[in-house]
């Protein structure tokens, strides 16, 4: 759009209205302006104002308002220098120390950050993939700020260095400093935020503070969090807790007032009442980390000190100081027994709790651009091999000590009972995980799916792929966090045909060849027959909790076994 300069009598006009300017040369307007645009503001250095933009009792210094945008009761809305407006700041996720920093930046994906964080061991990568977010940031940086089209900026006390899209809403805010709202953002009452990006549909508010962090698309901060130095991915829900230092993937939800989350990494992940995932031993710093990968939950009260790593989708009850490692082992429970860390492989596939969360994930994605390339599926390559894995290592545990009644396997304690329960429910996961695989996609010979696999932030990717994309980032054949991120994306689009060829190299690998075209029918109808025999013991354990012995304290007025049985049933929702 063409702006124009006031005339004269606009100037007398807007002065009779109580407005002032430092200098009304510098104030540009929309061709169709009118002066009830503006009323009782103060105009400070430049201000461009869009069509049928409305400023109403507001301080405004060196900004662009957008068409139909409406700024109200602002106290100060300013851009004091030039700024790149939240992009480029460094955040210290994971390590206090400062030893996995990420640049933030407003178009960041998932797996970007993802790498910035964990692929240390390659400097070459961190320095090609700094320097493109440097550069981009400096296309970003103006010395006005922003307000995009169709935004309400209602009540804030001060709103500094900001970038701030289209459809924003900003309702009694504190303090937003050197950050950027992208589209469709809406902050909140008392909402104090420094050196931030909030991406795409996020909903902050209610006394939430930030400092130094990213907030993904569809990320909801409500009733006082706060959190610094820290990342949050996609459809991500924090309330009334704490972070310092995280790398928060996809899905992460915290509720209560007494979480506190400190270095670490998770995704999926849920934390009770009282979670305390911290890093307490601070001989040489605060050096230590934890990683919780997909799925992971902690029961109330439930701690864990740094360093330790689990298995996917692992139930954590009681207090944990011994530094496990139990990634070989997914799907299991971690207990405190006696003052130790007893493990129980493959206990969480009886769970119907499981069943629940990775159905409930993807009807609960709000986001429009999907910038986060996420997986749902529930049989994949990245869970698969860890189940074969988990699967030969207690056998190989039970061979070398065949009479031992309790295992020791990286400071946790594994009964024989236990163990022996958790080789017949691997067997029928990685029956399951073959199957389902083979029904998926076809052979594709440009779709390697061979190896290890790796969940990069909520994207399950062949590593094949992975190091050769950052072969060409360190070569200097991709040039643009764009291109990268197209990358990724062109990997999810054929995700079918990457996980089809795994499944086929993992029975080769356990077989010795690869199966014929009657073999892979045969193991299809296997794969189905064993996710039936899986979803039973789920199902039989939903109905345990849908059974009239959790109907205690139903019923309360009730003068018959009936009517009990009503309200119970009419509660719940059961049939």
């Amino acid at each position: 759009m063409n702006y124009r300069s006031l005339t004269p009598q606009e100037i007398e006009r807007l002065i009779e209205r109580g407005n002032y300017a430092t200098d009304w040369s510098k104030i540009e307007v929309a061709p169709t302006f009118r002066c009830e645009q503006l009323t009782h503001s103060r105009l400070l250095g430049r201000v461009r104002v869009g069509d049928e933009a409305s400023i109403f009792n507001s301080t405004v210094e060196n900004y662009a308002i957008g068409a139909r945008s409406r700024i109200e009761s602002i106290t100060r809305l300013e851009c004091r220098r030039r700024s790149s407006f939240g992009n480029g700041v460094m955040v210290a996720t994971m390590n206090e120390c400062e030893g996995r920093q990420v640049k933030i930046y407003d178009r960041m994906s998932a797996q970007i950050a993802y790498m910035l964080a964990i692929y240390r061991h390659r400097p070459a990568l961190i320095a090609r993939l700094e320097a493109m977010i440097d550069r981009y940031a400096e296309e970003r940086s103006n010395d006005m700020g922003e307000v995009g089209e169709d935004c309400h900026l209602n009540g804030a006390r001060f709103i500094r260095e900001m970038r701030i899209g289209n459809r924003v809403t900003v309702d009694g805010s504190t303090t937003l400093e050197n950050g950027t709202l992208c589209d469709d953002v809406r902050v909140g009452v008392d909402v104090k935020a420094y050196d931030f990006i909030m991406a795409e549909g996020a909903r902050v508010a209610n006394g939430v503070m930030i400092e130094r962090c990213f907030v993904g698309e569809s990320v909801i901060m409500d009733k006082g969090f706060s959190a610094m130095e820290s990342l949050f991915f996609a459809n991500s829900h924090c309330e009334n807790g704490e972070a310092a230092a995280i790398f928060a993937g996809p899905y992460t939800v915290s509720h209560h007032k007494s979480s506190l989350l400190i270095a670490g990494m998770f995704s999926f992940f849920n934390a009770g009442s009282g979670t305390n995932q911290s890093n307490h031993l601070f001989k040489s710093g605060a050096v230590h980390q934890s990683v919780h990968p997909r799925g992971c939950k902690f029961a109330s009260s439930a701690y864990v000190m740094s360093p330790a790593l689990e298995g996917a989708f692992t139930v954590i009850l009681g207090k944990h100081s011994h530094h496990h490692d139990t990634s070989s082992f997914p799907y299991s429970y971690l207990i405190e027994k006696e003052g130790r860390s007893t493990l129980m492989p493959g206990a969480n596939l009886k769970s119907y709790g499981l069943v629940r969360d990775i159905e409930k994930w993807p009807k609960r994605d709000k986001r429009r651009l999907k910038r986060d390339c996420i997986n749902f599926e529930e049989y994949n390559p990245y869970i698969g091999q860890s189940l074969i894995a988990a699967l030969t290592t207690l056998n190989r545990l039970r061979e070398e000590e065949p009479e031992a009644e309790l295992f020791n396997y990286k400071r946790v304690f594994i009964q024989r009972a236990i163990l022996m329960r958790g080789v017949k429910l691997y067997q029928k996961a990685i029956v399951a995980s073959l199957g389902d695989l083979l029904t998926r996609g076809k052979l594709n010979a440009a779709c390697d799916g061979r190896g290890r696999w790796l969940d990069m932030a909520g994207q399950y990717i062949a590593k094949s792929y992975v190091e050769q994309l950052i072969a060409e980032i360190e070569q200097g054949e991709i040039t643009s966090t764009e291109q990268i991120d197209e990358r990724f994306r062109q990997f999810l689009a054929h995700y079918d045909d990457y996980a089809h060829h795994w499944a086929l190299c993992a029975y080769e690998e356990l077989r010795g060849r690869l199966p014929g075209e009657r073999e892979v029918e045969d193991l299809i109808t296997a794969g189905r027959n064993a996710h039936a025999a899986l979803r039973e013991l789920t199902d039989e354990d939903r109905r345990k909790d849908c059974s009239m012995e959790m109907a205690v304290s139903y019923g309360l007025d009730s003068d018959s076994e009936e009517e009990l049985r009503a309200d119970y049933y009419n509660v719940r929702g059961l049939n």
